[in-house]
Order: C-alpha cells, then structure tokens, then sequence
C-alpha cells in the first residue's frame, strides 16, 4: 500500500518527468528550426558572396586601362600631349 507522503512525491516525479520530456520535445523542435533558419542563411551568403565575385571582376573590366584611355579620347576628346603641349611647373 502506499502512504499519503509516498504518492506525494510519487505525483511531483511524475509531473516532472512530464515537465522535463516537454521540454526535451520544445528543445529539439527549437534546434531544427534553428538549424533550419541557419542553412537558409549560409545558402543566401553563399549566393551573396557569388554575386560580390561578379561584382569585383566586373569593375576590375570597366576599370582597365586601354578602357579609361578609349573613354578619355571617345567621350572627353582627350590626347596624349605632344612635347610642345607639355608645360612643366618648377616650384
């Protein structure tokens, strides 16, 4: 037979046995959603750090010296000066 302090403490186990099994379930449903958001968030820098290489070979294109100079003489009728055009400047 059990007494009245026995099935008290027997309750209380039991409640806390549920408490801690529901928190174990809550704790590994949290990690996976983590762990989810987490993948999520490494396959977007991935595609980031994608696009940022593209970026960088891109500008170093547009950047390029025979570039710039064609700009310069197409677009601002810019020359290379000839030595009578060239003017030096003594401190």
């Amino acid at each position: 037979m059990v007494t009245r302090g026995q099935l008290i403490v027997l309750l209380f186990l039991t409640f806390g046995l549920l408490v801690t099994a529901t928190s174990v379930v809550y704790s590994k449903y949290a990690s996976r959603k983590n762990f989810v958001a987490l993948q999520l968030l490494r396959a977007e820098r991935d595609a980031m750090e994608v696009d940022w290489g593209r970026l960088q070979l891109e500008q170093s294109t547009w950047a390029t010296h025979a570039r710039v100079e064609k700009m310069a003489r197409k677009k601002l009728n810019m020359h290379i000066p000839t030595a009578e055009e060239v003017v030096v400047v003594k401190p």
